[in-house]
């Protein structure tokens, strides 16, 4: 895990789930995932978009021409956990396709901008995974 990811994880979880600098005030999770090859968890801060009882985060890699390896991870396992806050959920991810998945990036590019230049410079599709709290 890069520094960078470590040291916003750590902040988050000494501040009961905020963060500042270019994250103050924007949405974030820790995404706990499974290693699609590894098997091991990983641990990742995500922005996400609220939707009812979903939570909505997006594959953009700020721009990167690849998708995050988390988003690979989830495809291979899709149960995970989330931390918002204090709490700790457990959660199953799902891709979402075709008008659904571009309505919610196009919301998420109304909330923070900084999307849509991610879109234009990824030169790819940017996956949106809905999470949804498992019983």
């Amino acid at each position: 895990m890069s520094d960078f990811n470590t040291q916003i994880i750590q902040e988050f979880r000494a501040n009961d789930g905020n963060v500042g600098g270019g994250f103050e005030g924007a949405p974030m999770l820790l995404l706990h995932t499974t290693g699609a090859r590894s098997g091991q968890e990983r641990v990742n801060p995500v922005v996400y978009l609220a939707d009812g009882d979903r939570w909505l985060i997006f594959a953009s890699k700020a721009g990167a021409p690849t998708d995050p390896d988390w988003y690979h991870n989830l495809v291979a396992n899709p149960k995970a956990s989330i931390e918002i806050g204090t709490d700790n959920i457990p959660v199953v991810a799902t891709v979402l396709e075709g008008e659904e998945r571009d309505r919610f990036y196009a919301k998420q590019v109304e909330v923070m901008p900084g999307f849509g230049e991610y879109q234009e410079k990824a030169g790819r599709v940017i996956p949106v995974i809905a999470l949804t709290r498992r019983t």
